[in-house]
């Protein structure tokens, strides 16, 4: 399989991790939208949402809202965006699932 992702996750691409348990690595974005940009990443290849467990979707939401807290409170930001692309036409670069934690600065639109 030929998945930035995946070699992210196998330590084959070295990456900036902040996060990393059995099932999931969170890591910063290497090309951010923001200071503290995150991509949560799972272990298992799913392409899409059409393909991820739902359990998996749960469990890595429930880790997305611990990170975006401790975010917020190491960073300082005012707000977040969470996103997730899925499929080429949704703007998905890499067919791997991914959720975006993009930090919003109010001082980015003064």
């Amino acid at each position: 399989m030929d998945c930035i992702f995946c070699g992210i996750i196998s330590g084959e691409i070295p990456s900036a991790a902040i996060y990393e348990d059995d099932e999931f690595k969170v890591i910063l974005d290497r090309f951010p939208s923001a200071p503290g940009h995150v991509l949560i990443l799972p272990k298992r290849h799913y392409a899409d949402i059409f393909e991820i467990d739902p359990a998996a979707a749960g469990r890595l939401f429930e880790l997305a809202v611990k990170v975006a807290r401790g975010m917020k409170a190491k960073l300082g930001f005012e707000n977040m965006n969470v996103l997730q692309n899925n499929g080429e036409v949704a703007g998905q670069t890499v067919r791997h699932f991914h959720l975006h934690l993009i930090p919003r600065y109010k001082t980015q639109y003064l």
